[in-house]
């Protein structure tokens, strides 16, 4: 039986701002070392299955946090062997850039799972209504303490303080932010007219942290922040999350079940039609998203090429247990074999 791995607060990786990571044993001397970048969203899950996948093949990765847009920065300057996005590179700019730089790029969906809206309110339990419009209008100022009324409509046996709200939100270029913002979008009409949908958008109000870890460290230190921070590490972290009103109407918390009844809505995504948020269904949980690993279609190295391709076909189909086991949600059957139809196209 796996154990689950319990992820800590730390500032080991990203300099001064936490990361949460699980702790490992010492790996082997690796036959083939492979470097990545990117989604922050992706860290827990990519730590565990690498280092298993290390002491299994010896085929060992060095993986950098270090945000959605920065990973794709990197694979295309052609620094690291893969990236990682929580969104897939935009045809217009980025994937002209980076087929300049190395040829074409395979986009190969990798992890799956939710956004939780996290917030520090002393004495308020886990569980606060909140709807899309009412977040959207406190990433833009206009509600500005906890016991406005709109929030109050939506928790009337709630005892809520009158301490303002301090939105947190990615100072990097997140593919995190780009599945919030999204989500935004499709439900508040002044957010769509007025900020839109993006990776580094224009934030109205707030405070920003960098990665998943910063904003969640962020939230925690701050008394009235609330801030959108991948399941993981709100769940493995007790952190005090929402309920939220999806669009059947149902409240809902962010779980693996209702994040994987989501996905069920969209079983045929690709890297043109990616988007999985606002979902039908009375299960399903309105702020989820795929996350993408990103590399060359023509590996130049064929040892790293051959290593990296039969990392990510695992990855992508037997390494999705350890998703499971880490409040990711596995991928389902039919994006599995999307994904190996996909890795079977790159050659060395």
């Amino acid at each position: 039986m796996i154990k689950r791995i319990v992820l800590s607060v730390s500032v080991a990786l990203l300099g001064a701002t936490g990361v949460l990571q699980p702790v490992l044993a010492a790996r082997p001397a690796a036959t083939v070392n492979l470097v990545g970048a990117g989604s922050t969203f992706d860290l827990p899950f990519f730590t565990k299955a690498f280092d298993v996948y290390c002491k299994q093949k010896r085929i060992c990765v060095n993986y950098q946090a270090i945000g959605s847009g920065a990973g794709v920065q990197q694979i295309t300057a052609k620094t690291v062997d893969f990236g990682a996005s929580d969104v897939p590179m935009n045809p217009a700019t980025e994937l002209p850039a980076a087929r300049k730089a190395g040829g074409p790029v395979l986009q190969v969906p990798i992890a799956l799972g939710g956004v939780a809206i996290a917030y520090n309110i002393p004495g308020v339990k886990r569980g606060l209504h909140l709807t899309g419009p009412v977040i959207a209008d406190m990433y833009m100022g206009i509600t500005k303490y906890w016991d406005a009324k709109p929030i109050k409509k939506l928790n009337p046996k709630v005892k809520l303080p009158h301490l303002r709200v301090t939105p947190v939100y990615r100072s990097d270029s997140s593919g995190t932010s780009y599945i919030f913002t999204s989500y935004l979008a499709k439900v508040s009409d002044p957010w769509q007219g007025q900020v839109g949908v993006g990776k580094l958008p224009q934030w109205p109000a707030g405070v920003g942290g960098k990665g998943n870890p910063g904003v969640a460290a962020t939230v925690q230190n701050t008394p009235g922040a609330v801030g959108y921070v991948e399941l993981a590490y709100v769940l493995q972290n007790h952190m005090k999350d929402a309920m939220l009103q999806n669009r059947s109407g149902t409240w809902v918390f962010p779980t693996t079940k209702s994040v994987a009844a989501a996905a069920s809505k969209f079983p045929h995504v690709s890297a043109t039609q990616f988007s999985i948020v606002d979902a039908k269904g009375a299960a399903s949980y309105p702020i989820c998203g795929y996350s993408w690993v990103l590399m060359f279609k023509k590996q130049t190295d064929a040892s790293k090429g051959k290593a990296l391709k039969a990392l990510m076909q695992w990855l992508a189909t037997k390494g999705q247990t350890y998703a499971a086991t880490l409040d990711y949600v596995a991928l389902p059957k039919k994006v599995q074999l999307l994904a190996q139809k996909e890795l079977k196209t790159v050659s060395t």
